[in-house]
Parts: C-alpha cells; structure tokens; sequence
C-alpha cells in the first residue's frame, strides 16, 4: 500500500527500496520502520512511500483521496475551491462592468499562491484538485497556479513570477463575454461560433487594459493563443513576436485542458499529456519554455507506479535530464535504465 511519509508509523514494513529525488538509496526493502528511520525519510524529502499491508487496516473501498493524502490537502484544498468559486464571481463582474478589481484577484489568487510556493508534488496536486465542475473557473485558477511555477523554472523571480501567475490566473477573462450556449457547448462549434470564441483573447485583452496598470498581463491575454509558427491567433505571430509570457501561459494552458475532466472530454493519462506537448515544442509551442515544463514535471513522477506496454508493472525511481521519457525504473529486484534499454516503454502512470 502506498502512504504518505506523514502518515507513516513504527512497524510498518518497507515493501520497495526507497530512493530519494536524485535517485539515491535511502532504506532498503523490508526495513521495519522506527522513528529513526521515519525522520531520515523526511529528511530526504521523501512522498510517498509503498509498505506492506497493515494488519489491522480495511483497505477495500479507499479511494485516490484516502490513499493518496499528503499534509498539504487540508490546507490548499478550501484556498483551491474558494478561488474556484471567487473566480466565477471575477467572471461576471468582468463582463457586467468590464473591468476586473485589482485588489480583489489579489485576494482571490494570493492566498492560493503563499501556499502552493512550498508544494512540489504539482502531479497529484492538480489531479486532487480537479473535478468535472465549473471547468472555465477551474481551468483559470490551474493555469495561474502552473504559471506562477513556470515562470520560476525558466529563471523568473518570485515577484515576477507571482505577476506572471496573475496573468494566468486571468488568461481568459475574456470568455465572460462569450455566451455561455457557446462556451459550454458539448459538440463541434460551427465556424461562426468558433470565431467568436476566438475573439476571447481580444476581449480579455480590452478587459485588463482597462483595469490594470500591467501591460504584459493583458498581452498574456492577447497571445494565449499565438504559435511559434504563425498558425495561432488572434494576429498570427511567430517565435520572438509573441511576449516570453504568453509563451508560458500557453503551455499550461494546453497542459491543464488536456488533463481536465471535462464531461465531454476524457481525462488523458499525465505522460501522454506530456509527450503530446513534446511534440507541440517542435513546430507551436516555444521548445525552451515547453522543455523546461516537461523537466520540472516529470520528477514528480519519481516514486509512482508505472505499466509497461508489456503489461509489466514497476516504479519510477529516477527521471533523466533530456530522456524526459525514458527514466530509471525498478521492476522487482531489477533496474532499468529505459535510456539505455530502448525496447522498454511506459504505457502507463498510475498516480
């Protein structure tokens, strides 16, 4: 059974080797542990850890959240849901007045933020987290979360990045000026209907200028959309026409739709997200913004329970600098260099 450190107690039975972030070795396999050996698992920075079954525990029924329950949830969960459902109340201000209260995003997003600067588990965060509900509010609130960490990844500093996490937060202001039969439509939008969604990036772009003294927020609204080859919208701009935010904003942009649950839209598996925005990085999306996410992301897989295309099953003990798909597995007793044995394939994560 997988628990977290936090929840861990003396007697319980190491069930795997347990290697830290940097893939050294920390306890062996059948380690009973004591509180000794609890504190050096802290001290490494450890997550997640598989034991043995507890003798006296019922585990049938327990769902991701029971099993999965790291310190952090009681703490961010009520800030997530507050700013989810503040942000619905942003959206209709925006589109009864025009404009958005400074102060009040403030309030809304800061709160979250403090927060989220002390998580590194962004993984199984936003899985906890999502639900198949108010998806234009969730989806805002998840990019602004996933720019603020972007942005510190590719070299930005807190301060700045905290700015550039409100840009994400308000990406698509714009949208509350689209109808809702059109916003919330579950088939193919009509050409019409399309192009008027697209005209959310210059409506959000109007919003922002008129509420807020930060221009680069209100292009990261403007230029969600544009792509590294010319093929986005609303102007068709390429490579170094298109402001380094909106470049960030919109890789997590395509990255949180894409593991959304959104009624008419299946969840997609987390490393096939991934290696989609991969591919992405080749010809639409910046390849120096888009590498750094796939980097900083994929060690949150480290420690997770993996399927191979061969039905075997193992854990990800180390993920690779540039291989972004290809780490250090364990199945059993034996590890896996995936880089090196290049017949492997991961098929699926199981988080």
């Amino acid at each position: 059974m997988r628990v977290h450190v936090t929840e861990l107690i003396n007697g319980d039975r190491l069930s795997n080797d347990t290697f830290n972030n940097y893939g050294l070795h920390v306890l062996s396999k059948g380690t009973v542990l004591n509180n000794q050996d609890i504190s050096r698992l802290f001290q490494h920075q450890m997550d997640y850890i598989d034991i043995d079954e507890r003798a006296s525990e019922e585990t049938e029924g327990r769902t991701l959240e029971s099993t999965i329950n790291p310190k952090w949830l009681p703490t961010v969960q009520p800030l997530y849901e507050n700013a989810v459902k503040s942000f619905e109340g942003l959206f209709t201000k925006a589109n009864q007045q025009g404009k958005v209260d400074v102060e009040e995003v403030t309030s809304i997003f800061q709160p979250l933020l403090s927060n989220l600067q002390m998580e590194r588990d962004v993984v199984s965060m936003l899985l906890l987290l999502n639900s198949k509900d108010d998806y234009t509010y969730q989806h805002s609130v998840q990019v602004g979360m996933l720019s603020y960490y972007l942005a510190t990844w590719v070299g930005y500093s807190n301060e700045e990045a905290v700015r550039i996490g409100n840009a994400g937060f308000l990406h698509d202001i714009g949208k509350c000026r689209i109808e809702e039969s059109i916003l919330n439509k579950p088939g193919k939008l009509t050409d019409e209907e399309y192009e008027e969604v697209k005209r959310h990036t210059v409506y959000g772009h109007e919003i922002i200028l008129d509420s807020l003294d930060e221009p680069f927020v209100a292009i990261g609204a403007l230029q969600h959309h544009e792509r590294n080859d010319g093929t986005g919208y609303p102007q068709g701009l390429k490579g170094d026409e298109i402001h380094p935010v909106s470049k960030i904003i919109a890789v997590v942009d395509i990255y949180s739709a894409m593991i959304s649950q959104r009624v008419y839209q299946q969840k997609r598996d987390l490393l096939f997200v991934l290696k989609e925005l991969y591919q992405l990085s080749f010809k639409e999306l910046d390849p120096y913004t888009t590498h750094t996410f796939i980097k900083h992301m994929m060690p949150n897989f480290i420690g997770k329970r993996i399927e191979l295309v061969g039905g075997e099953s193992g854990i990800i003990v180390m993920t690779h600098p540039t291989e972004f798909f290809r780490p250090l597995i364990q199945i059993g007793e034996e590890f896996i260099d995936m880089a090196i044995e290049r017949e492997y394939e991961i098929q699926q994560v199981y988080i």
